[in-house]
């Protein structure tokens, strides 16, 4: 399980750029909406080697909420779909890339809290 949510400096200030650009300003709204984006393409994000090198973290508590167990079951059944071992090191890893790429599908395609809501 995963227990703490690093987001690497690249992704903070995408982060905080959708910040501004939205209004929101938690942290954790704007990465389950990323996560959630990317979970949604269909193709398996590419690997990269991301270092959360950020001052941006959070409990995975914080991130997921009260839905924890809903977020953690959409990532391992992506990953069954994907045909990908479903095992704690492959769960770690692409919540990461998920993670990732949705903040940077977001910060390309996102100018206001209302395009984000059509997505």
């Amino acid at each position: 399980m995963i227990e703490t949510v690093y987001v690497s400096e690249k992704g903070r200030s995408q982060l905080s750029r959708l910040k501004v650009k939205t209004g929101i300003r938690q942290w954790n709204h704007l990465c389950r909406w990323a996560y959630c984006l990317s979970l949604k393409e269909n193709s398996i994000p590419p690997y990269e080697d991301i270092v959360t090198d950020s001052s941006v973290e959070m409990t995975w508590q914080t991130f997921a909420g009260e839905y924890h167990e809903v977020y953690w079951a959409l990532l391992k059944t992506r990953l069954q779909n994907d045909g990908i071992e479903a095992n704690e090191e492959n769960m770690k890893l692409y919540f990461k890339l998920h993670l990732h790429r949705g903040i940077s599908y977001l910060n390309k395609n996102i100018e206001t809290i209302e395009e984000m809501f059509n997505m």
